[in-house]
């Protein structure tokens, strides 16, 4: 299943805006959820038969009862009695297992219509690219991947069977009561317009208000996240009490958001019932006078009775459903923004009916022509400015500068994150901006500054560099990244689960995971952000053997703050402002007296 098939419509290439708030207050955004119910249209139909059969069998009952007040107390039919209960046993059985049927079959599609969105959501989510995550929050994106979902569940599954119905008895019902008695059923007819019309006008508000509910618990959500990942941090700071009243006020805020929408409902519900049965006690009290007057037997005004309220009740559901509908409705909404949400990095340009090829593996060559980039958050502020740079296949190329000078941004303009607005950037002489970018990131390895680790064993984490490889290659790269070190002291060896974050491991031990994720994956092109910034002396040592050892054979860049760690490299680039201000090697580049002097002056001279 892909994410088109999710989204209702589509939409043209716009960034992602959590605070945009469609106006649309109708249910339109449900129909999106067609494409994916039309999937199983065995079990939907399975479905709507059970709903069916059980509504056909609750409006036999009053046909039943009609007949035995009417015959079946003549004392010469008294048997007539037996067999009239007979019946009513059988269309009882015959509703309880049509009953049974429907919740079984819609509450399993409601769970399989959602774990399909979920999947879908997570899929587009995983190709949205840093423009996207720019501005996205996480705990916002996971809000929308689990409650929202969730509240989407509850409506294909519960509310829309529920709904169904008590449709199909409304229905039926009225049918039934112009068979049984016409001239009541026009008093009822009367009415429905009274009925109907407020609680349409109130299910607009209901929705208004159900929508603000769901961003106010998104917002909540979303500090929860971020302070639940800087815990140690928050603490550390004796900023437990801020952080309880921020989150105490975005919970305030969801739980008033969520009253509100809770008494829309409430009132809803209440006006519905009022009006329902206020005008089945108005119809009643005339047919208890056509009764009196000998125009109508008992029966059929017990039957025209039950068929009302059976109406009745079947329309009061309906209107407590339209609600819950009306929150589902929400919550697809905010679904089907993710789904249409398109990432500005594209498989493939304008121009070209499919991406551009790149070789199984590169040579390593890399190239910057003239390129310039500002960040989409950033539109205003350029990070690099006209840049261009030319590394062989096997060199070994160091960045440095200030912070703010643009080597980050070279990385993540490598590894397609972002596309520059002008110049040109290529490998082995293809401008990657017509290939892949899975397929160009996968001629890299990159240890970042800030490693991710995750809520797995160490085995698993080194994995991530290389899905597919075995366990003997896994735990070879862990030695050669002295991850094996550490490993023998933990309880379960190379299977011990780490935390979130790897949270149970030093900086350092983290840091040796990484590294050993990017030996796993032996790319051609070697990406390493202050790789070693977090180890001790004696660690950073080892550790940088290892590289060495790896980065044989495969082009290299190194962004590095410390001097100390870049005297091998082949070339050094300065960098400052977003340009190359300079380059050579170390002692080259000491006897210049420029930028790199005065860096190198400043560390070599502190460190001695």
């Amino acid at each position: 299943m892909t994410q088109a098939d999710l989204a209702p419509e589509a939409a043209p290439e716009r960034a992602f805006d959590a605070t945009a708030r469609p106006k649309r207050r109708s249910l339109a955004p449900l129909q999106g959820l067609w494409p994916v119910l039309k999937r199983y249209r065995g079990r939907l139909l399975a479905a709507l038969a059970a709903i069916l059969v059980a509504a056909l069998a609750t409006l036999a009952l009053p046909l039943a009862v009609r007949r035995m007040i009417d015959f079946g107390f003549a004392a010469d039919q008294a048997g007539l009695v037996d067999r009239y209960f007979e019946v009513l046993v059988a269309v009882v059985a015959v509703l309880a297992a049509a009953s049974a049927a429907r919740y079984y079959l819609v509450t399993t599609l409601g769970e399989r219509v959602v774990s399909d969105l979920r999947t879908a959501v997570f899929a587009r989510l995983v190709t949205l690219d840093g423009a996207f995550y720019d501005t996205a929050r996480s705990g916002e994106l996971t809000s929308r991947l689990t409650a929202d979902t969730t509240q989407i569940k509850a409506a294909v599954g519960a509310s829309a069977s529920t709904a169904l119905r008590n449709l199909v008895l409304c229905l039926g019902s009225m049918v039934m009561m112009v068979v049984t008695s016409l001239h009541l059923s026009g008093l009822v007819l009367i009415a429905i317009p009274v009925i109907v019309l407020p609680l349409v006008a109130s299910g607009r508000r209901v929705r208004k208000r159900a929508r603000a509910a769901q961003d106010t618990l998104a917002d909540a959500s979303a500090y929860a996240a971020e302070a639940l990942g800087a815990m140690r941090a928050l603490q550390a700071s004796t900023a437990e009490g801020a952080a309880l009243a921020r989150f105490g006020g975005a919970v305030e805020r969801a739980f008033e958001a969520a009253r509100d929408a809770t008494r829309a409902r409430a009132i809803l519900t209440g006006v519905g019932i009022f009006l329902v049965f206020a005008s089945i006690v108005t119809v009643l009290w005339v047919g208890a006078q056509s009764v009196l007057n000998g125009t109508m037997s008992a029966g059929t005004l017990g039957q025209f009775v039950l068929y009302a309220v059976l109406a009745a009740s079947a329309l009061g559901d309906l209107s407590q459903t339209w609600g819950e509908a009306a929150a589902a409705a929400g919550a697809a909404e905010r679904i089907a923004e993710l789904l249409k949400a398109e990432p500005q990095v594209r498989a493939q340009v304008k121009g070209h009916a499919k991406p551009v090829a790149l070789p199984e593996r590169v040579a390593g060559a890399i190239r910057f022509d003239e390129v310039s980039f500002a960040y989409p958050s950033r539109p205003d502020c350029a990070a690099l400015h006209a840049l261009s740079l030319e590394i062989r296949p096997g060199e070994r190329v160091a960045l440095v500068g200030p912070s703010g000078a643009g080597k980050s941004t070279v990385f993540q303009l490598l590894e397609r994150f972002y596309d520059p607005q002008a110049g040109r950037i290529s490998f082995d002489g293809v401008d990657i901006h017509g290939c892949d970018p899975v397929a160009v990131r996968r001629q890299m390895a990159l240890v970042p500054q800030e490693v991710a680790i995750f809520a797995d064993t160490v085995r698993g984490n080194i994995r991530l560099g290389r899905p597919e490889a075995t366990d003997a290659e896994v735990e070879a790269a862990g030695r050669a990244a002295l991850v094996d070190e550490f490993v023998a002291r933990l309880p379960h060896g190379w299977e011990t689960e780490v935390g979130e974050r790897g949270v149970t491991l030093s900086g350092g031990q983290r840091q040796r995971i990484v590294i050993a994720r990017a030996i796993l994956r032996a790319a051609p092109i070697l990406l390493l952000d202050e790789a070693t910034s977090a180890l001790d002396a004696e660690s950073e040592t080892l550790v940088q053997t290892a590289l060495e050892r790896s980065m044989a054979g495969r082009t290299t860049l190194v962004i590095a703050h410390r001097l100390a760690t870049v005297l091998s490299a082949d070339r050094i680039l300065v960098m400052e402002a977003g340009r190359i201000v300079d380059e050579g090697s170390h002692a080259e580049l000491v006897a210049k007296g420029g930028l790199y002097a005065r860096l190198a002056a400043l560390q070599f001279n502190a460190a001695g």
